[in-house]
């Protein structure tokens, strides 16, 4: 578990090759005692035959196994590229200093007790990055498990490690925790995946997850970078970075525990709470390009479909089965998992008629019935007329494996048609009948054919499904210049409604006629005015939910109403806090009903800004049918992302209902957008509801609310 211990100089200007690529290694605290981390790091270096200088460092022993040890650092020869910290927590400060004097180029400390173990640990993991810093030097850790390059063969960790070859190259790992990078080398090999790069930061005293993802990009070996990481501490640094890899073609999946964690409890609007920490890292990534995972297991899925596919999964998905009731429970998760299945049938997809019996009708998924038990051309043929099918971008195969027998029957067509047909598609297997025997072999042939295997066909439908719709993201930019309001540099803190209607209004943002009265005959000629049933709004900055407090009266028609109105608002307010002094209150047209929305905004310090957009009201908090959107999206992907509400039916019109003005809540996103990209003091926006009308009719903000810093 990784811990926030202040600012943390990047490494970005360092050479990390002589962290991860070093030729001259220093082992300080090296020992032969069986299972000590000194001892455990030489014998990894010996094992996987590092050919460059080991230098030990032990005060009470002049050899170690065989080899010449200095009594201290000081006695190291100047410029070893990487140390290796196998000592107590309580000699590691002296030790990094007496590096930086010996102008080492990179240290790893396995130690813990620093952030994560109070005032005085904070503190000496901040000198540790000062001294870093300062010298120059590369730091893995403190509290981390070290480093393993694959490339090179050079495992800089105490956890026994053999590459038993130099690796061609493909997926690099970044993990905060020490242990699950370990945990995913070991998934990602036994799925006879080539590694370049497992990195494990730990604490990050001196450099962090970014700097090794930016070393990773400029790898050219390095094509998919699988990451764990708790906490990201340089959010912008890393969506910069993930503009690169996407130039570069290179793949970044993502587990981000902390799903579960809760909003901020002081978010003075609903979007606030809302947009929490883990939704809000979620969509700013997944915008940038991410593909995210829920489980350790599904980031090991990704990379391996990723990693061995001639192409990533995308466009609809074919599904071959063998059994109606796999076909029916396919359909079910596909709907779930919002997985996009292209209609096959009889009539719109001749060649995969052609290809199959005439018992065996056309649709997706297939069921191909046992007829494959005795015409195992069938699959060949099948595959053959997907790959030609335009509808179809992804095929995943879920078969009944049973025995060796069985299965050594059903391959070799799917292994021929891969061979022969040489489709760009991605082709994945997944087995129905988990535990069945299949030789090894068979598994290997698939692999090596760019056809990943899983031994069940959820984990590879929940897979593609992920893969699949980061490939579908509308990641282009709105053109729309950003918008300032000069008004507005003489806000601070919460500003209430009447002041913010009065802010926005000038940029396009619809609000109802209104006026605001700072006294009851204010009020009463203010009714006058609008005219017609109007609606009293206590107006304070210190009051941001107004009917929590009674300060809200509708349907005020005459002055004795507007009266009788006022002096019960004023006593309910006092009654409900007696410290909040009204300002007055707005008085506006009553509103004509329609669909209630919520369309928010939050300006997050680590993260940037985000617009929420959803199904509001009172129930906003509760349901949460809401999406997270970026202040830079087209109105086009406004629109799509809006269609993607659970409630969205009720916006296209349900039941006879007339289809609701979209294209007015997108353009209403747009300009809250510019108002985000040109006012970065903005913390929070809340206009809630917002009002949406039948298609033409447009959409109007009851409420408004804003935080400014």
């Amino acid at each position: 578990m990784t811990v926030e211990a202040g600012e943390r100089p990047q490494a970005g200007t360092r050479d990390i090759n002589r962290l991860l690529r070093p030729r001259s290694i220093a082992i300080v605290g090296a020992s032969e005692t069986p299972g000590s981390l000194g001892a455990s790091v030489l014998a990894n270096l010996v094992r996987n035959e590092f050919s460059g200088d080991i230098h030990l460092v032990n005060p009470k022993r002049e050899t170690i196994s065989g080899r010449p040890a200095v009594p201290s650092v000081e006695a190291l020869p100047e410029g070893v590229d990487c140390a290796i910290l196998a000592i107590p927590r309580v000699a590691v400060l002296d030790t990094m200093r007496q590096l930086a004097a010996r102008k080492a180029g990179a240290a790893i400390i396995f130690a813990a007790g620093f952030a994560e173990g109070g005032e005085q640990g904070v503190a000496d993991q901040q000198e540790i990055g000062r001294i870093a810093h300062e010298a120059g030097m590369v730091v893995e850790g403190p509290n981390c498990l070290g480093s393993v390059n694959y490339l090179d063969r050079i495992p800089l960790t105490f956890i026994d490690t053999h590459v038993k070859t130099p690796s061609p190259g493909g997926v690099g790992i970044v993990s905060q925790s020490g242990a699950m990078a370990a945990v995913l080398a070991v998934m990602l090999e036994s799925r006879t995946l080539d590694l370049t790069y497992s990195v494990s930061t730990g604490n990050e005293a001196g450099s962090g997850v970014e700097d090794y993802v930016e070393f990773m990009i400029a790898d050219e070996k390095t094509r998919i970078i699988a990451m764990i990481v708790e906490q990201f501490r340089d959010p912008a640094r890393f969506l910069a970075l993930m503009d690169k890899a996407r130039e570069a073609g290179k793949l970044v999946a993502l587990l981000h525990p902390g799903k579960s964690s809760a909003a901020r409890e002081s978010a003075a609007t609903h979007t606030g709470a809302m947009a929490g920490d883990y939704k809000l890292m979620r969509a700013k990534v997944e915008r940038a390009g991410v593909v995210v995972a829920e489980t350790l297991e599904e980031l090991g899925d990704i990379t391996e479909i990723a990693a061995r596919c001639p192409s990533l999964p995308s466009g609809g998905t074919a599904v071959l089965g063998e059994s109606g009731a796999l076909k029916a429970l396919t359909l079910d998760l596909a709907e779930e998992l919002e997985l996009e299945l292209p209609t096959l049938n009889d009539d719109n997809a001749p060649a995969l008629r052609a290809a199959l019996p005439e018992f065996v009708p056309v649709s997706n998924p297939l069921d191909l019935t046992a007829q494959g038990l005795v015409d195992p051309d069938m699959y060949y043929r099948t595959l053959a007329a997907l790959f030609e099918d335009d509808r179809v971008g992804t095929i995943f195969a879920g078969i009944i494996q049973t025995n060796p027998s069985t299965i050594g029957i059903k391959l070799p067509p799917f292994l021929k048609a891969v061979r022969e047909l040489k489709a760009t598609k991605p082709v994945i297997f997944g087995g129905v009948d988990e535990g069945a025997d299949v030789p090894a072999d068979w598994i290997e042939q698939l692999r090596a054919e760019g056809i990943p295997y899983f031994p069940t066909t959820e984990r590879a439908l929940r897979a593609i499904r992920r893969l699949s719709a980061a490939g579908a993201r509308d990641a282009s930019k709105t053109d729309a210049a950003p918008a300032t309001v000069p008004a507005l540099a003489s806000e601070k803190g919460v500003v209430p409604e009447y002041k913010a209607k009065a802010l926005l209004a000038p940029l396009g943002i619809p609000f109802p006629k209104g006026q605001f009265a700072a006294t009851v005959e204010d009020a009463i000629a203010a009714a006058e005015a609008i005219g017609g049933p109007v609606v009293m709004k206590a107006q304070a900055a210190a009051l941001s939910h107004k009917s929590d407090a009674g300060g809200v009266a509708l349907n005020l028609v005459g002055a004795d109403a507007i009266r009788a109105a006022w002096d019960k608002m004023f006593a309910d307010v006092k009654r409900y806090d007696a410290s909040i002094i009204l300002d007055g209150v707005l008085i506006e047209a009553m509103g004509v009903r329609g669909l209630e929305l919520i369309v928010g905004a939050k300006n997050d310090p680590q993260w940037g800004p985000v617009i929420l957009a959803g199904f509001g009201g009172v129930t906003a908090e509760i349901l949460q049918d809401v999406r997270l959107l970026s202040p830079d999206m087209t109105k086009e992907a406004i629109v799509a992302e809006l269609g993607k509400l659970k409630q969205a039916a009720l916006l296209h019109g349900y039941r006879g209902a007339p289809a609701l003005d979209v294209e007015a809540v997108a353009d209403l996103i747009v300009g809250i957008g510019r108002l985000l990209r040109g006012e970065p003091r903005i913390q929070e926006l809340d206009l809630n509801p917002v009002v949406v009308y039948p298609k033409g009719r447009g959409v109007v903000a009851l409420d408004a609310l804003m935080l400014v810093d």
